[in-house]
C-alpha cells in the first residue's frame, strides 16, 4: 500500500514463487510487497538470477505464484483460469522483448495488426489504428518493410508499437534495450519516456542496464529473491 491507503494498479502482498528443477525445490521469490501506480515508469534491476524477470511475468499474468496476492486494476490475476488469463493479457497487457518476437514473413504494418485480429475491429478501424500506431513510433515511411529490412532500433520501435495498439492498461519491458547499439536504445527509451509521460501509460522494465533504469520513474530493486529498495 501507498502512504495514502491507496491501492496500486499492481498491488502485491506478501508473493512468493520457486520451481522445480529435476525434482529439488527452487526458491525464486519470496515475501515481496510492493505497489505500482497507473500511471508510473518503474525499472526492476538486479544480478542475473535475481528474480526480475520472473516477477514481470508474474505482473503480466504469464505465470502464477505460489501465495500471495497479485492484483492488477483489481484483478485477482493470479485466482483467474488458463483461459481467463489469455483474455485479460490480450486485452490488458503489451509487451516488449528483448529480440523484438517479430514474425519475419511479415511486414511492419501487418506485425503490428497481429494483436488487432483477436478484437472486433474491422479491417478499416484495425488499418487506421496500426497507421496511427506507426506513426507515433516513427515508422509511417516503413509500414511495407520486413524486419530484415529494418535495423534493431527500428524492429523494437515495431514492437513498441505492436505493444500498444490495442491500447493496454500496462507495457511491460524485459531487456528492451538489451540487443541495441547506444544510439537506438536511446532512441527507444525516449519512445518508452514519450508514451509514459504523454499517455500516461504504465510501464515496467526489466533492464541489467543502470543508465536504462535512470529513465524510469521508479527503481526496484531485487536480489536473490528480496525486495532490497524502492526509490522514486
Amino acid at each position: 500500500m501507498t502512504a495514502a491507503g491507496k491501492e496500486g494498479l499492481v498491488h502485491i502482498e506478501h508473493l512468493v514463487k520457486s520451481y522445480q528443477r529435476g525434482g529439488q525445490h527452487v526458491p525464486v521469490l519470496t515475501d515481496i510487497t510492493l505497489d505500482i501506480q497507473a500511471g508510473d515508469f518503474t525499472a526492476l534491476m538486479g544480478p542475473s538470477g535475481s528474480g526480475k524477470s520472473t516477477l514481470l511475468n508474474l505482473i503480466a499474468g504469464i505465470d502464477k505464484p505460489d501465495s500471495g496476492v497479485l492484483r492488477v486494476d483489481g484483478l485477482d490475476i493470479a485466482a483467474m483460469s488458463e483461459t481467463d488469463l489469455a483474455h485479460w493479457r490480450a486485452a490488458n497487457v503489451g509487451f516488449i522483448f528483448q529480440f523484438y518476437n517479430l514474425m519475419p514473413v511479415l511486414n511492419a504494418f501487418e506485425n503490428v495488426e497481429l494483436p488487432l485480429l483477436l478484437t472486433p475491429l474491422s479491417r478499416r478501424e484495425r488499418r487506421e489504428r496500426v497507421e496511427l500506431t506507426l506513426s507515433m513510433v516513427g515508422l509511417s515511411d516503413r509500414m511495407d518493410h520486413t524486419p530484415n529490412e529494418l535495423s534493431g532500433g527500428q524492429q523494437q520501435r515495431v514492437a513498441i508499437a505492436r505493444a500498444i495498439v490495442t491500447d493496454p492498461t500496462l507495457i511491460v519491458a524485459d531487456e528492451p534495450t538489451g540487443d541495441l547499439d547506444r544510439q537506438s536504445a536511446g532512441d527507444v527509451l525516449a519512445l518508452m519516456q514519450q508514451l509514459n509521460r504523454e499517455l500516461g501509460k504504465t510501464i515496467i522494465m526489466v533492464t541489467h542496464d543502470a543508465s536504462a533504469a535512470q529513465q524510469a520513474r521508479t527503481l526496484i530493486h531485487l536480489e536473490k529473491g528480496e525486495l532490497i529498495a524502492d526509490a522514486a
